[in-house]
Protein backbone atom coordinates (compact mmCIF):
# COMPACT_ATOMS: atom_id res chain seq x y z
CA UNK A 1 0.00 0.00 0.00
CA UNK A 2 1.38 3.40 -0.91
CA UNK A 3 2.32 5.47 2.12
CA UNK A 4 2.25 9.18 2.86
CA UNK A 5 2.77 11.15 6.05
CA UNK A 6 4.96 10.98 9.12
CA UNK A 7 3.27 7.90 10.57
CA UNK A 8 3.35 5.73 7.47
CA UNK A 9 6.18 3.53 8.68
CA UNK A 10 4.37 2.57 11.88
CA UNK A 11 1.97 0.06 10.38
CA UNK A 12 -0.67 -0.69 7.79
CA UNK A 13 -4.32 -1.57 7.60
CA UNK A 14 -6.77 -2.36 4.88
CA UNK A 15 -10.00 -0.86 3.61
CA UNK A 16 -13.17 -2.81 3.01
CA UNK A 17 -16.42 -1.52 1.53
CA UNK A 18 -19.89 -2.10 2.82
CA UNK A 19 -23.14 -0.91 1.27
CA UNK A 20 -25.85 -0.33 3.82
CA UNK A 21 -27.54 2.17 6.10
CA UNK A 22 -25.63 4.81 7.96
CA UNK A 23 -25.72 8.44 9.06
CA UNK A 24 -24.50 11.14 6.72
CA UNK A 25 -23.24 14.67 7.07
CA UNK A 26 -22.76 17.06 4.19
CA UNK A 27 -19.21 18.33 4.09
CA UNK A 28 -18.92 19.65 0.54
CA UNK A 29 -21.33 20.35 -2.28
CA UNK A 30 -21.20 20.22 -6.05
CA UNK A 31 -24.77 21.27 -6.86
CA UNK A 32 -27.65 18.99 -7.84
CA UNK A 33 -26.91 15.42 -8.88
CA UNK A 34 -25.94 12.08 -7.43
CA UNK A 35 -24.48 11.64 -3.94
CA UNK A 36 -21.91 9.28 -2.48
CA UNK A 37 -21.88 9.29 1.32
CA UNK A 38 -21.01 7.10 4.25
CA UNK A 39 -18.71 6.68 7.22
CA UNK A 40 -15.05 5.83 7.62
CA UNK A 41 -15.06 3.14 10.31
CA UNK A 42 -12.26 1.53 12.28
CA UNK A 43 -11.93 -2.02 13.59
CA UNK A 44 -9.13 -3.74 15.46
CA UNK A 45 -6.36 -2.29 17.60
CA UNK A 46 -5.44 1.32 16.92
CA UNK A 47 -1.84 2.41 17.42
CA UNK A 48 -1.19 4.47 20.53
CA UNK A 49 -0.67 8.10 19.55
CA UNK A 50 2.59 9.34 21.06
CA UNK A 51 2.46 11.90 23.86
CA UNK A 52 3.76 15.31 22.82
CA UNK A 53 6.75 16.68 24.73
CA UNK A 54 6.16 20.44 24.93
CA UNK A 55 8.98 21.09 27.40
CA UNK A 56 10.86 23.18 24.83
CA UNK A 57 8.19 25.89 25.42
CA UNK A 58 6.94 26.12 29.02
CA UNK A 59 4.09 28.42 27.93
CA UNK A 60 2.74 25.66 25.70
CA UNK A 61 3.31 22.98 28.32
CA UNK A 62 1.38 25.06 30.89
CA UNK A 63 -1.77 24.87 28.74
CA UNK A 64 -2.19 21.17 29.63
CA UNK A 65 -2.50 19.22 32.90
CA UNK A 66 -1.41 16.07 31.06
CA UNK A 67 0.60 15.91 27.87
CA UNK A 68 -1.59 15.96 24.73
CA UNK A 69 -1.13 13.32 22.08
CA UNK A 70 -0.56 13.50 18.37
CA UNK A 71 -3.49 13.00 16.00
CA UNK A 72 -1.82 10.26 13.98
CA UNK A 73 -4.89 7.98 14.23
CA UNK A 74 -8.00 9.52 15.80
CA UNK A 75 -10.72 6.97 16.57
CA UNK A 76 -14.03 8.61 17.49
CA UNK A 77 -16.26 7.29 20.32
CA UNK A 78 -18.63 5.83 17.69
CA UNK A 79 -15.85 3.70 16.18
CA UNK A 80 -15.20 5.92 13.18
CA UNK A 81 -12.04 7.72 12.09
CA UNK A 82 -11.50 11.47 12.04
CA UNK A 83 -9.06 13.31 9.78
CA UNK A 84 -9.56 11.04 6.76
CA UNK A 85 -9.55 12.78 3.39
CA UNK A 86 -12.13 11.36 0.95
CA UNK A 87 -12.14 12.67 -2.61
CA UNK A 88 -12.94 12.00 -6.24
CA UNK A 89 -9.70 11.33 -8.11
CA UNK A 90 -11.22 10.51 -11.50
CA UNK A 91 -14.66 10.78 -13.03
CA UNK A 92 -15.89 14.39 -13.16
CA UNK A 93 -15.64 16.10 -16.56
CA UNK A 94 -12.29 17.83 -16.88
CA UNK A 95 -13.78 20.91 -18.53
CA UNK A 96 -16.70 21.36 -16.12
CA UNK A 97 -16.86 24.84 -14.55
CA UNK A 98 -16.89 24.90 -10.75
CA UNK A 99 -17.49 27.91 -8.55
CA UNK A 100 -14.65 28.49 -6.12
CA UNK A 101 -15.95 29.36 -2.63
CA UNK A 102 -15.02 32.81 -1.38
CA UNK A 103 -15.43 31.75 2.27
CA UNK A 104 -12.08 30.69 3.71
CA UNK A 105 -11.23 27.35 5.27
CA UNK A 106 -9.89 28.03 8.77
CA UNK A 107 -6.67 26.50 10.11
CA UNK A 108 -6.26 27.63 13.71
CA UNK A 109 -3.16 27.46 15.91
CA UNK A 110 -4.63 26.94 19.39
CA UNK A 111 -3.17 25.20 22.42
CA UNK A 112 0.09 24.97 20.47
CA UNK A 113 -1.60 22.58 18.04
CA UNK A 114 -3.13 22.97 14.57
CA UNK A 115 -6.92 22.64 14.41
CA UNK A 116 -8.17 20.89 12.34
CA UNK A 117 -5.31 18.48 11.75
CA UNK A 118 -6.39 17.88 8.12
CA UNK A 119 -8.06 20.46 5.87
CA UNK A 120 -8.88 20.73 2.17
CA UNK A 121 -9.59 23.62 -0.21
CA UNK A 122 -10.29 24.22 -3.87
CA UNK A 123 -7.70 25.87 -6.10
CA UNK A 124 -7.73 29.61 -5.28
CA UNK A 125 -10.01 29.16 -2.26
CA UNK A 126 -8.60 31.06 0.74
CA UNK A 127 -6.93 29.17 3.56
CA UNK A 128 -7.07 31.44 6.60
CA UNK A 129 -4.38 30.67 9.18
CA UNK A 130 -5.28 31.99 12.63
CA UNK A 131 -3.38 32.23 15.90
CA UNK A 132 -5.52 31.89 19.04
CA UNK A 133 -2.51 31.55 21.35
CA UNK A 134 -0.71 34.46 22.97
CA UNK A 135 2.50 33.03 21.57
CA UNK A 136 4.66 33.27 18.49
CA UNK A 137 3.77 30.69 15.84
CA UNK A 138 4.50 30.37 12.17
CA UNK A 139 3.21 28.13 9.39
CA UNK A 140 5.35 26.63 6.66
CA UNK A 141 8.15 24.48 7.98
CA UNK A 142 8.45 21.13 6.21
CA UNK A 143 6.33 22.42 3.34
CA UNK A 144 9.43 24.29 2.23
CA UNK A 145 11.12 20.93 1.63
CA UNK A 146 8.28 18.48 0.91
CA UNK A 147 5.71 20.50 -1.05
CA UNK A 148 5.90 19.15 -4.58
CA UNK A 149 3.73 21.44 -6.68
CA UNK A 150 2.54 24.66 -5.06
CA UNK A 151 4.73 27.61 -4.19
CA UNK A 152 6.18 27.33 -0.65
CA UNK A 153 5.44 29.89 2.04
CA UNK A 154 6.59 30.53 5.58
CA UNK A 155 4.56 33.06 7.57
CA UNK A 156 4.98 34.19 11.18
CA UNK A 157 1.92 34.57 13.42
CA UNK A 158 3.11 36.72 16.36
CA UNK A 159 0.11 36.59 18.73
CA UNK A 160 -3.60 36.34 19.46
CA UNK A 161 -5.85 37.52 16.66
CA UNK A 162 -3.18 37.56 13.97
CA UNK A 163 -3.97 35.75 10.75
CA UNK A 164 -2.70 35.20 7.24
CA UNK A 165 -4.52 34.09 4.11
CA UNK A 166 -2.99 31.91 1.43
CA UNK A 167 -4.30 30.34 -1.76
CA UNK A 168 -2.96 27.45 -3.84
CA UNK A 169 -2.75 27.41 -7.63
CA UNK A 170 -2.49 23.69 -8.34
CA UNK A 171 -4.14 20.48 -7.07
CA UNK A 172 -1.96 18.61 -4.57
CA UNK A 173 -2.64 15.98 -1.91
CA UNK A 174 -1.52 16.13 1.75
CA UNK A 175 0.81 19.12 1.76
CA UNK A 176 2.57 19.02 5.15
CA UNK A 177 2.43 22.24 7.16
CA UNK A 178 4.50 22.78 10.31
CA UNK A 179 5.22 25.44 12.88
CA UNK A 180 9.00 25.75 12.98
CA UNK A 181 8.79 27.49 16.37
CA UNK A 182 7.19 24.36 17.88
CA UNK A 183 8.53 21.17 16.34
CA UNK A 184 5.52 19.00 17.26
CA UNK A 185 2.93 21.12 15.41
CA UNK A 186 1.86 19.46 12.15
CA UNK A 187 -1.11 19.71 9.80
CA UNK A 188 -2.01 18.80 6.22
CA UNK A 189 -3.82 20.71 3.49
CA UNK A 190 -5.01 19.20 0.19
CA UNK A 191 -5.98 21.19 -2.90
CA UNK A 192 -8.55 20.25 -5.55
CA UNK A 193 -9.73 21.58 -8.90
CA UNK A 194 -13.29 20.42 -8.10
CA UNK A 195 -15.58 20.46 -5.03
CA UNK A 196 -15.93 16.68 -4.61
CA UNK A 197 -13.94 16.14 -1.42
CA UNK A 198 -14.49 15.86 2.32
CA UNK A 199 -12.54 15.43 5.54
CA UNK A 200 -14.12 13.29 8.24
CA UNK A 201 -14.72 14.84 11.65
CA UNK A 202 -15.97 13.68 15.03
CA UNK A 203 -18.73 11.51 13.51
CA UNK A 204 -16.54 9.95 10.80
CA UNK A 205 -18.97 10.80 8.00
CA UNK A 206 -18.46 12.17 4.50
CA UNK A 207 -20.68 13.29 1.63
CA UNK A 208 -19.72 13.94 -1.99
CA UNK A 209 -22.73 15.51 -3.69
CA UNK A 210 -23.63 17.06 -7.04
CA UNK A 211 -22.06 14.24 -9.05
CA UNK A 212 -23.04 13.59 -12.64
CA UNK A 213 -23.99 9.98 -13.45
CA UNK A 214 -21.00 7.80 -14.18
CA UNK A 215 -18.10 5.84 -12.75
CA UNK A 216 -15.91 7.51 -10.14
CA UNK A 217 -12.60 6.58 -8.59
CA UNK A 218 -12.74 7.61 -4.95
CA UNK A 219 -9.49 7.88 -3.02
CA UNK A 220 -9.03 8.04 0.71
CA UNK A 221 -5.94 9.36 2.50
CA UNK A 222 -5.10 8.87 6.17
CA UNK A 223 -1.85 10.06 7.70
CA UNK A 224 -0.89 6.69 9.21
CA UNK A 225 -2.48 4.21 6.80
CA UNK A 226 -1.77 6.00 3.51
CA UNK A 227 -3.98 5.90 0.41
CA UNK A 228 -6.53 3.51 -1.03
CA UNK A 229 -8.90 3.72 -3.98
CA UNK A 230 -12.38 2.39 -4.67
CA UNK A 231 -14.64 2.56 -7.72
CA UNK A 232 -18.25 3.69 -7.34
CA UNK A 233 -20.91 3.94 -10.06
CA UNK A 234 -23.87 6.27 -9.63
CA UNK A 235 -26.95 6.86 -11.76
CA UNK A 236 -28.59 10.25 -12.24
CA UNK A 237 -29.89 11.53 -8.92
CA UNK A 238 -28.85 8.38 -7.06
CA UNK A 239 -27.74 8.45 -3.43
CA UNK A 240 -25.26 5.69 -2.68
CA UNK A 241 -23.90 4.79 0.75
CA UNK A 242 -20.34 3.47 0.88
CA UNK A 243 -19.00 2.68 4.33
CA UNK A 244 -15.23 2.45 4.40
CA UNK A 245 -13.46 0.30 7.00
CA UNK A 246 -9.88 0.66 8.17
CA UNK A 247 -8.45 -2.22 10.16
CA UNK A 248 -5.70 -1.87 12.73
CA UNK A 249 -3.24 -4.55 13.58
Amino acid sequence: MEKFGRGAALGAGFIALLLGPGGTHTVTRGGDGATISGQVKFVGQAPVNPAIDMSEDPDCQAKYQTAPRTELVTVNPNGTLANVLVYVRAGPPADAPYTVPTAPVILNQAGCMFHPHVVAVMVNQPLEIQNSDGLLHNVGGSYLFHGKVNRPFNVSRPGVGTMATRTFSTPEIAIPLDCSVHSWMHAYVSVFAHPFFAVTGTDGTFTLSGLQPGVYIIDTWQEHYGTQEITVTVAAGESKIVNIIYAGG
